[in-house]
């Protein structure tokens, strides 16, 4: 007698299980990422850190520079997340923008060895790709502000997408020295701040942020 075979479907919990291993590995392969880059980052260690056996990790990954292009693209999406936010600061152009570089600058530097393994670790083509994608994004969340900054008559006219590279390329390049030194770097987000108000032509006179929205720090992994 022929019996029908029935798809196998995976239950609501069962997803749900996974969904939170995966999210278990990522989180634990992020944290090998702040102490060591992604140098640190291997499918043994990362099973020791887990608490898990190794092929479990090739259940979820297929190979480190998978695992390692996805612990990139969520730690950038939240850092960029944050820089959006802090875009939507009230007040006027200077002020805001100041407000956006204080931002990225200090949360860089409260995880100086996860902010260089994001910016210039040397790292495998994958990751090389998603870091690729993450100053894309930053670039055009900068084109957007800085042609609102134009719009309202804050800024004078620019190609706003070439300003955009340029800001992020210099914060960047800026940034790589100090990230790499056993300390932070004094005065950098100030620094920083002046030489991008300079650059695009914006009043510098409101320099300091609204002190009531501190940046949140690069440890924040949620």
């Amino acid at each position: 007698m022929w019996i029908p075979i029935m798809a196998y479907r995976e239950t609501d919990n069962v997803r749900a299980r996974k969904a939170a291993q995966r999210d278990h590995l990522l989180h634990s392969a992020e944290q090998l990422v702040r102490q060591g880059g992604f140098a640190n980052l291997t499918m043994q260690t990362l099973a020791s850190q887990a608490g898990v056996g190794v092929g479990t990790l090739y259940r979820y990954f297929e190979n480190k520079p998978v695992l390692a292009a996805e612990v990139f693209r969520v730690a950038t999406e939240r850092e960029v997340a944050a820089v959006a936010d802090a875009m939507t600061l009230h007040g006027n152009f200077a002020r805001r923008l100041t407000h956006v570089l204080e931002t990225f600058v200090r949360r860089a530097q409260v995880a100086p060895k996860l902010a260089w393994s994001l910016i210039a670790e040397p790292v495998d083509p994958a990751v090389d790709a998603e870091r690729l994608i993450y100053r894309q994004r930053y670039a055009e969340l900068y084109e957007q502000f800085l042609a609102e900054g134009v719009r309202l008559g804050e800024l004078p006219e620019q190609d706003t997408a070439v300003t955009a590279a340029a800001m992020v390329g210099a914060i960047a390049e800026a940034l790589v020295g100090p990230l790499s030194e056993p300390l932070p770097k004094s005065g950098l987000a100030e620094s920083l701040t002046q030489f991008c108000l300079r650059a695009i032509g914006a009043r510098c006179e409101t320099a300091s942020a609204d002190s009531s929205r501190q940046p949140q720090s690069l440890h924040k992994t949620a």
